[in-house]
């Protein structure tokens, strides 16, 4: 399932929804930096393009780390693919 579809779905279930997609790079962490920041997040779901290749956990430590000072209040989800999304933020904000 791709990303768009995902982010229709969202929005489509009645949720303010916000895709940022970033490089694989140290140049993301300053992307996801401006994208939680200044508002507050009720979920920040991270995707699995950063999640699953084992050589980006480092990267992916990072990410939640930057997701989690900017955002401290969000529960942070974990989607199995661009089209899960939704999924993601129903099972965090029914735990």
């Amino acid at each position: 399932m791709g990303l768009a579809y995902g982010l229709e779905r969202l929005v489509a279930a009645g949720f303010v929804a916000e895709q940022v997609l970033v490089a694989l790079d140290e140049s993301a962490l300053a992307a996801v930096r401006r994208a939680v920041g200044g508002q507050p997040w009720d979920v920040v779901v991270i995707g699995g393009g950063i999640r699953k290749p084992e050589p980006l956990v480092e990267f992916f430590e990072a990410v939640v780390n930057v997701v989690h000072t900017g955002a401290p209040a969000a529960r942070i989800a974990f989607n199995a693919d661009g089209g899960a999304s939704l999924e993601a933020v129903q099972r965090v904000l029914s735990a």
